[in-house]
């Protein structure tokens, strides 16, 4: 415990002196809860977190071409933690539309990113799973629930067929990770050495059924 102190001692003096210099003082309780986390992962067993894709594929329906998509998502103990102080947190999913060519190297026509966002309620004791693009949200009693609904990812329109050239060969790639975009500039440079929040899945890939 006393070895637990001495690393929350010193890192409580540094950040103090980042906010200073820096003159991000209004930041502080975002930046103390980071310490928290820091602590509460070191006094008991590490747990990673994991993002999977087990499946993906797309379907053309109304000229749309419309993904279903399966995803396993396994929160780390910080992002848990964080999630059960009231931070919400940002599950995306960034999709690839490559073009095959036969003669030159493949070309990226798109580059999609949606966002679902995914917050404890302690009041209610509720999980909410919010679709960023579309603006609603489902209220869930159990984490497990939440997660399982973001990993049913079901009708989800990601390009009209007429944006695709008809004669040309097409791939779908996928990648689920977990966000830190939507935070301060402080927060993600924390978070950018700490390796429980950098989950994301391998990128899972498809051809385009015609």
């Amino acid at each position: 415990m006393a070895f637990i102190f001495h690393i929350w001692k010193r890192l409580f003096c540094k950040i103090m002196r980042f906010a200073v210099h820096t003159k991000i003082l209004n930041l502080m309780p975002l930046l103390l809860l980071c310490i928290a986390l820091n602590v509460s992962a070191q006094m008991r067993p590490n747990h990673e977190g994991y993002f999977d894709v087990r499946s993906a594929t797309t379907l053309l329906v109304e000229q749309n071409h419309i993904l279903d998509a399966r995803l396993q998502l396994f929160l780390s103990d910080e992002a848990l933690n964080a999630l059960n102080s009231g931070v919400p947190l940002t599950i995306e999913l960034s999709i690839e539309i490559i073009r095959s060519r036969r003669f030159l190297p493949d070309a990226k026509e798109e580059e999609l990113e949606f966002q679902f966002e995914l917050e404890y309620r302690p009041l209610s004791q509720r999980y909410i799973v919010r679709d960023v693009q579309k603006g609603t949200q489902d209220s869930y009693a159990t984490l497990f629930s939440a997660l399982n609904k973001l990993g049913k990812v079901q009708d989800l329109i990601l390009i009209q067929n007429s944006s695709l050239d008809p004669r040309a060969n097409y791939r779908f790639r996928l990648q689920a990770l977990l966000s830190t975009k939507q935070y301060s500039a402080p927060l993600r440079i924390l978070f950018f050495w700490r390796n429980q929040w950098d989950l994301k899945s391998e990128w899972y890939e498809w051809l385009l059924q015609r």
